[in-house]
């Protein structure tokens, strides 16, 4: 299924991406360490594959997520938003890919939030990929079905192919307790390397 040179677009970075340190940078945004409680919202797994431009699968590679809560409001001092914050949630995290070049997250469903007086920006997750000998991407996933998706001045400014490789369809299966959502990321090598 990959083919070479099917980059990943790249996408704006956005105003809140963490600049506070936590106490819990793992995996798994829905559960704080040391909490009892879990965060708010509909539960999701993202899970994917980095490649390189030759599809070769990319060990080792930091991916960074951060994301607004189920009200939309991120954890950063930049979000004008006033809705609530949940105490629960962990707002941002890191995994790295193992042997096979995969990595999983487990968080939930971003709430939508305005972004401008005319635009409301549809739920949607900000990556970051990172890996020595490789350019770095920063991305955005978007939920399949969202129909913000359509509105969205960021996701209209790509293409319609370069859409598909940001729109992710989220399943459940009976073996499952949450949906799952498979975003591969295909990043470059630095050439010569």
């Amino acid at each position: 299924r990959c083919q070479p040179a099917n980059h990943t677009p790249a996408q704006t970075e956005g105003p809140f991406y963490p600049i506070k340190d936590q106490l819990d940078t793992d995996a798994d945004l829905i559960q704080i360490k040391g909490s009892e409680h879990s965060a708010e919202g509909k539960i999701v797994i993202v899970e994917g594959v980095i490649r390189d431009q030759r599809c070769q699968v990319v060990a080792g590679a930091l991916v960074e997520i951060w994301q607004a809560c189920h009200t939309g409001r991120y954890n950063h001092p930049s979000d004008t938003n006033t809705a609530e914050l949940d105490p629960h949630f962990q707002y941002w995290g890191k995994a790295v890919t193992d042997k096979n070049g995969k990595y999983t997250f487990r968080t939930i469903i971003p709430g939508a939030y305005p972004a401008d007086t005319d635009w409301v920006r549809p739920p949607h997750i900000h990556f970051k990929i990172a890996r020595l000998g490789y350019e770095e991407l920063i991305t955005q996933m978007y939920f399949s079905g969202e129909s913000l998706n359509a509105q969205d001045k960021i996701l209209q400014n790509l293409n319609p192919i370069e859409q598909l490789k940001v729109i992710v369809e989220f399943k459940k299966e009976e073996t499952q307790p949450y949906p799952k959502g498979v975003f591969d990321i295909q990043i470059r090598r630095v050439s010569g390397t």
